[in-house]
């Protein structure tokens, strides 16, 4: 196999790869269905005795996974048939194995080379795209004839605006930007905001800008900024656009707009994001900041200054940009059960789609924002959850989840706790409101794929309380090993378990911003109440991060479940290499332990004698230094316990990311030393022992600080008897935050000992006795009108100022009476 270092990037169907180029020929396996580059890959049984097929120009990886999408296997094996890709059982081959295209994350992507630009090219089928073309331009032309260029100065509010009555039969422009003219590109997803005037179709009011006296004065502002984007567009001025003030909060709208009246102009991209992707992929070089029409110009300036795009139309330049290094977007997995028991599924499956109920709150796309969603949905699902805030507010949660779905998202529909009954890309407009079904009305579209149907080997028991809820990496891994085993039971031997398609190991929303708060600052701050998995989050950042970035270290498994074998070993081997390291701080730990200072060490003869010792973290950036292609983390437990300002002395400048590289001299050895730029700090602080606000200014200015707030989902569908461990966790911190505040509630992690929920009477009144009741007491400094307040009359008598001491039984008994069945209830 050719080294890793000739390995470059490929993005397909919103998932990085690392392509291994081919030998001029490709190697056909007796079983299974992929094509192979190595023949020594370990997924080919006898690879001396396998025939080959001719691989001249090094592409037929490419033509074969855009003969059509991986999850149409039947137009696939047409192709294969059309060229004589058959295995030695004559099976037509349909995929590429691991040493063709392997998947790899966007942190490891980031690492590598992309796909040469004139590879890309060479490659490119322009003749495949003509129909596209035509379509944009057939698109295009209908808007322009339905909403001619002259009417916008004097185009009235209803002709453009959502919201006034059925949209769909009235298509105003925003409708038809939005929903009716895919060809040009989507800008679908989020709320109705991105319109800039809307109607809101829950009370008939309108929603603008609130600088705006009405809807009429926010419609001309509107209209006028759109009308003078167009002409300096058409000018040539698309930086100036920037400055327009009053459709600043619509790029993507008016970015759509200029492809519509000002063709020929700008480049047809929607999202900064993506723009900023293409500046940085065709220069190879970082992209300065800039605004976002700025970027576009930039963009613009970019392709008209490269020749080999001499001719070509941007509508056709943009297709090959998606084409050659479309974008990879953090995907979501989620599962979504389709009805109680699956009632639903015969008829998601068949419509394409998946629909979930709460239809007391309509279109989602129709609220400003989140919270005027949860204000509208506790107003309607107030009595039906009995006022239970912390209930109202997960449940609305679950359904505003639905709107951050994009396609290329996974969908797992799932019947009860075990059951699969398939998985599916988001595909489409992705989230609509279906006005037209007579319940059920909030879907998602959906592309189903039903190998996946079968039954988990363990249930996952939260599911039996939630309709929609994030897929772990972890259980990800498990329902796709489920498949792989019934494929090989039903299929006989298959040559690769990860397949082209649905193979991403999703970051949560937890670990994503770790991520990004990383790269923007290089050090952040997990911070919250006690038992919330601050240093659980750290070291599982570690194993994933690390693990990807890691260099194929032996023993590094990136996606180990917290708690196994696997994950210590994982944590031992980052150690030992020197990428990762712990340590805590107390408030005797110095400048001296962490960047250098005098140490007794032993003498020649046997004795001790003082001796500059370099401290932790001044080895940590050494080695880093000499290996500028890994990162190297510093987890910092307990960062609040010590004198920050002391321990960090002089280094605290050098923490910034502008000033990495830059060096000082340390008044200790006198040697200038620097911090790199792959070395990177996360520390953990309980805010129940100190607010951030406590901490020195000059240290919050340079951490990221990202809250972890008790989370009961870990606990949903796990009870003790009757007591359902997520209700109490939640009905608890909702009376601790009415009396004290959010920094004293109560973390997971007390009722997860060993990683596992809590599953004994005797073992849950031993922690609630052991170590949450004194917690509590502290809390309310010996308060015990407070403390029955917290848990009942039952457990605390405020009168004789003493806690009741009832039996392990009694005891669960109590709590489910007083924060089960009363719940929240504070009186």
């Amino acid at each position: 196999m050719p080294d890793e270092q000739e390995q470059v990037t490929v993005a397909f169907e919103n998932q990085d790869f690392a392509l291994t180029p081919s030998p001029g020929e490709v190697v056909l396996p007796t079983y299974g269905r992929k094509i192979h580059h190595d023949p020594q890959c370990g997924h080919l049984t006898d690879p001396h005795q396998l025939p080959r097929f001719p691989d001249p120009d090094g592409l037929l990886w490419r033509r074969l996974i855009d003969s059509a999408p991986s999850h149409d296997t039947a137009a696939r094996a047409e192709f294969a048939r059309s060229v004589g890709l058959l295995g030695g059982s004559g099976q037509p081959l349909t995929s590429a194995c691991s040493c063709v295209l392997r998947p790899v994350s966007p942190h490891q992507a980031a690492t590598m080379r992309p796909w040469p630009l004139d590879e890309a090219l060479g490659a490119f089928e322009r003749d495949r795209f003509a129909g596209e073309l035509r379509a944009m331009e057939a698109v295009a032309e209908e808007v322009r004839r339905d909403f001619p260029w002259e009417d916008w100065p004097t185009l009235p509010l209803e002709r453009y605006a959502l919201g006034q009555g059925d949209s769909a039969h009235t298509r105003p422009y925003c409708y038809v930007l939005e929903f009716g003219s895919k060809p040009l590109g989507s800008i679908a997803g989020g709320s109705s905001t991105k319109h800039l005037v809307y109607r809101r179709s829950q009370d008939g009011s309108w929603w603008h800008d609130s600088r705006y006296a009405d809807e009429e004065q926010a419609w001309q502002e509107v209209r006028g900024g759109i009308v003078a984007a167009v002409t300096a567009a058409r000018e040539g001025r698309i930086a100036d656009i920037d400055t327009i003030d009053a459709i600043r909060s619509g790029p993507a709208l008016v970015a759509k707009t200029l492809r519509i009246y000002a063709q020929g102009v700008s480049l047809p991209v929607y999202g900064n994001d993506v723009v900023r992707h293409f500046v940085q992929q065709l220069t190879g070089e970082p992209v300065p900041k800039l605004d976002r029409f700025a970027l576009q110009a930039r963009l613009k300036e970019v392709i008209d200054s490269d020749q080999r795009f001499t001719g070509w139309s941007y509508d056709l330049v943009v297709l090959f940009l998606y084409w050659w290094t479309n974008p990879v977007r953090t995907q979501q997995i989620v599962k979504i059960a389709p009805g109680a028991d699956g009632s639903l599924w015969d008829e998601c499956r068949a419509g394409g789609y998946i629909a979930v109920g709460w239809d007391g709150v309509s279109d989602l796309r129709s609220y400003a924002d989140k919270d005027e969603f949860l204000a509208a949905f506790s107003a309607a699902y107030a009595d039906e959850y009995n006022g239970y805030q912390s209930k109202i507010s997960a449940k609305a949660n679950e359904v505003w989840k639905l709107l951050s779905l994009r396609p290329g998202d996974l969908v797992v529909a799932n019947r009860g706790t075990s059951g699969i009954l398939g998985v599916g890309r988001v595909a489409g407009d992705a989230y609509a409101w279906r006005e037209d079904r007579p319940e059920y009305r909030h879907t998602v579209e959906v592309e189903w794929d039903e190998s996946y149907a079968g039954r988990l080997a363990e249930p996952e028991r939260s599911w039996a309380t939630v309709t929609v809820k994030d897929v772990s990496a972890q259980l990800w891994s498990r329902i796709r090993r489920a498949k792989s085993t019934a494929a090989s039971v039903e299929d006989g031997p298959v040559s690769d378990p990860t397949d082209a398609a649905l193979t991403a190991q999703p970051l949560d929303a937890t670990l994503t911003g770790l991520v990004e708060a990383l790269e923007r600052r290089g050090q952040a701050v997990l911070y919250g109440p006690p038992g919330t998995g601050k240093t659980y989050t750290a070291l599982r950042f570690a194993v994933r991060w690390l693990g990807e970035l890691s260099g194929g270290l032996p023993d590094v498994d990136p996606y180990a479940e917290p708690g196994t074998p696997a994950f210590r070993r994982t944590l031992t081997r980052l150690a030992a290499a020197g990428l990762l390291t712990t340590v805590t701080f107390h408030p005797s730990y110095g400048y001296e332990d962490f960047v250098e200072g005098f140490r007794p060490v032993k003498g020649g003869s046997g004795g001790l004698v003082l001796d500059r010792v370099d401290g932790v973290f001044k080895q940590v950036c050494r080695a880093a230094t000499g290996d500028p292609g890994r990162p190297y983390l510093v987890i910092v437990d307990e960062l609040n316990r010590g004198n920050l300002s002391k321990i960090f002395g002089e280094l605290i400048t050098l923490l910034e990311k502008d000033k990495r590289g830059f060096q000082v001299l340390l008044p200790l050895s006198q040697e200038l030393f620097t911090v790199p730029e792959n070395v990177f700090l996360i520390g953990t602080m309980n805010t129940a022992d100190r607010s951030i606000r406590m901490l020195d200014a000059a240290i919050r200015r340079r951490f990221a600080f990202l809250e972890q707030l008790p989370d009961s989902a870990p606990l949903q569908g796990f009870y003790v008897e009757q007591l359902h461990l997520a209700d109490l966790l939640d009905a608890l911190n909702q009376r601790v935050r009415t009396h004290l505040d959010r920094e004293k509630q109560i973390g997971q992690a007390f009722f997860l000992p060993n990683g596992a929920p809590v599953d004994s009477v005797s073992a849950l009144a031993g922690i609630v006795r052991d170590e949450i009741l004194p917690l509590l007491q502290e809390y309310a400094y010996d308060d015990y009108s407070m403390l029955a307040a917290f848990l009942g009359e039952a457990l605390v008598d405020p009168d004789a100022h003493t806690l009741r001491d009832p039996s392990d039984e009694g005891l669960i008994t109590a709590l489910y009476t007083e924060l089960q069945v009363r719940g929240e209830a504070t009186e």
